[in-house]
């Protein structure tokens, strides 16, 4: 078979032909054949299917999210003086791998320097020096952060910001061009040493715009992403790179806590959004806690759309966790343990999702429906499976449930009452079930 053509396709017409009112960033990245990892090298992230992110530094101190210095326009000195107060008390990494595994996670991406430039590890290419090893708590965050997810099994990710707002050629490149040179050099030294040093298996990028106008994308031209992602690379040929850089990656990101609709997504994908409210991404306090069957049933709308979900938390300024996040955390794992047989290892379909209604996953000859409304699913049929047939039915976990075929299609009899906000239905197929015929699709940010 030969190699299938890549199709170009805009932003508009994604939008378009999945009905979906999915929102990838980073559109149109540049482009590099070398640095395309093949399907079968990112198989693994996609058989994790649920990542724990997790947003801590500085801001974490003030609780009023990870733009506060920018938004507050805090003058320089009085927010970097935060560096030395960092110091959280009675504090191990080991608790996050443990909130993680407790949650389902297979991997774990941590914030390694956000936007305001304080870096969580011993890091020599840090202009000024401004990270946890010089400053306050003298510690390598990243570094712990690391061992305890290897130590409990997790896969790791280091989220990196490019942009830093210490530096004043970071809102005017083309006019401050020796000082944003600063600025991409100490970007350019503290991915080596992330890469070279802690050896994470995803590289997470954010903020590859300037001055806060365009997109990644448009920054290219600065960052050089190519470069840049080929050096990476050179520690880690199978490394995972999200399209953050302004390079088009391994795979989309859809970020926010808005709901996932419409058909199944052709490409690598993953939803990142918050546990709590989505106002901020770092700490607040009093921030609500989503409600347990909306999670369920966003997770759910995504992985039967093909998607990863990569679900943050906010640790305060001692890396603590509310009660009340590690209590929905622990209850969306608890669920996981009973029905992760049909989210894990999983791809999406052969069913196409009926938005609200239900959605589909499998594996093999198993096909898993997630029923989200029994009583609008009772007047649906599904379509038959090509070239194959159900064997059984049964609720996953639980007794076996009437199955008929007629002229519509087939239908699968509920019992009147269903467990959660998830009815899991496990088909057994004669034959395995087949993929939607995949393309090689490239989104454009073109409208």
């Amino acid at each position: 078979m030969g190699e299938r053509k890549v199709r170009e396709m805009t932003g508009a017409e994604l939008q378009s032909m999945l009905k979906s009112n999915i929102n990838f960033k980073s559109l149109g990245g540049v482009r590099c054949e070398e640095l395309n990892l093949p399907a079968e090298d990112k198989r693994w992230w996609q058989d994790l299917r649920i990542g724990m992110f997790v947003h801590w530094g500085l801001y974490s101190i003030l609780g009023r999210g990870e733009w506060v210095r920018f938004n507050e326009k805090i003058p320089k000195e009085e927010y970097e003086a935060l560096a030395d107060e960092f110091i959280p008390q009675d504090f191990s990494m080991d608790e996050w791998a443990e909130i993680a595994k407790d949650f389902g996670a297979g991997y774990a991406v941590m914030v390694t320097k956000h936007h305001d430039g304080f870096s969580l590890w011993d890091s020599p290419g840090s202009y000024e020096g401004f990270n946890s090893m010089v400053h306050g708590a003298h510690r390598d965050f990243v570094g712990e952060f690391s061992e305890a997810c290897r130590k409990a099994g997790l896969r790791t990710g280091l989220y990196y910001s490019p942009m830093d707002w210490r530096f004043p050629g970071y809102f005017d490149p083309e006019g401050l061009p020796e000082n944003a040179a600063l600025m991409k050099k100490q970007c350019y030294a503290q991915v080596e040493e992330l890469i070279s040093r802690y050896h994470p298996d995803i590289l997470w990028y954010d903020g590859g715009w300037l001055a806060h106008k365009g997109s990644d994308t448009s920054s290219a031209w600065f960052w050089e992403p190519v470069k840049l992602n080929k050096m990476a690379r050179s520690y880690n040929p199978k490394l995972l790179i999200n399209p953050r850089s302004g390079w088009e990656g391994d795979f989309y990101c859809d970020e926010g806590s808005h709901e996932i609709k419409g058909k199944i997504i052709p490409v690598p994908w993953e939803k990142n959004m918050c546990v709590c409210s989505g106002n901020s991404w770092g700490w607040m306090p009093d921030d609500p806690v989503s409600d347990f069957d909306w999670l369920i049933r966003m997770m759910v709308n995504v992985v039967c759309r093909g998607g990863n979900w990569l679900v943050n938390i906010g640790p305060d300024r001692n890396g603590k966790i509310s009660p009340k996040i590690r209590q929905r955390m622990h209850e969306v794992g608890e669920w996981l343990r009973t029905y992760g047989e049909s989210i894990y290892a999983t791809q999406a379909g052969p069913f196409e999702p009926v938005d609200d209604v239900y959605g589909s996953t499998f594996r093999g000859k198993d096909v898993y429906l997630h029923v989200l409304d029994p009583a609008a699913f009772a007047g649906l049929c599904l379509p038959v499976p090509e070239n194959n047939e159900i064997c059984s039915a049964r609720l996953l976990n639980g007794p076996q449930l009437p199955v008929s075929t007629g002229a519509k299609g087939i239908s699968i009899r509920l019992p009147e009452r269903t467990p959660g906000p998830d009815t899991v239905v496990k088909l057994e197929l004669l034959r395995p079930a087949e993929p939607k015929a995949s393309e090689n699709i490239r989104f454009t940010g073109k409208e």
